[in-house]
């Protein structure tokens, strides 16, 4: 998996400025108090004029050309950075859901963290493609 996230990121890097951070995850408390926790760690990472977008199950689903839509449209939009968020094992906070652009859902199943990474990286990479014209997605 860590094969995968260092390739794609790469590629991602290509097309833009990209950053990957971690927030320490909340351990020993009841699944309300952890994601509590977790956003207000998040919360200090958020860029002031960006766009936050929580990647969970329950989420907006889209295709990979509707993801790379969403992506122009913050781009076209003078977006200055965008914050793509995995939820911790129990969620996100309500605060932290208030805040939030949008919420999308890269599938209904569950995925561990280490899973999803790649998987996102991924599809961020392919939405760069789209938005480009070149061939990868198909």
């Amino acid at each position: 998996m860590k094969a995968g996230i260092d390739e794609y990121a790469g590629r991602v890097k290509r097309y833009a400025p990209f950053e990957i951070a971690e927030v320490k995850e909340e351990k020993g408390a009841t699944p309300e108090l952890q994601r509590q926790r977790e956003g207000e760690r998040i919360e200090k990472l958020l860029p002031k004029n960006g766009k936050l977008i929580l990647l969970d199950e329950a989420g907006e689903q889209q295709t990979s050309p509707e993801f790379a839509r969403m992506i122009e449209k913050f781009r076209d939009s003078s977006t200055p950075e965008l914050l793509f968020v995995i939820g911790g094992a129990y969620g996100f906070s309500e605060a932290l859901r208030s805040r939030a652009d949008r919420t999308i859902s890269l599938s209904k199943m569950t995925f561990t963290h280490q899973m999803i990474r790649p998987i996102f990286l991924e599809q961020l990479y392919r939405a760069f493609t789209i938005m480009n014209g070149e061939g990868y997605h198909h």
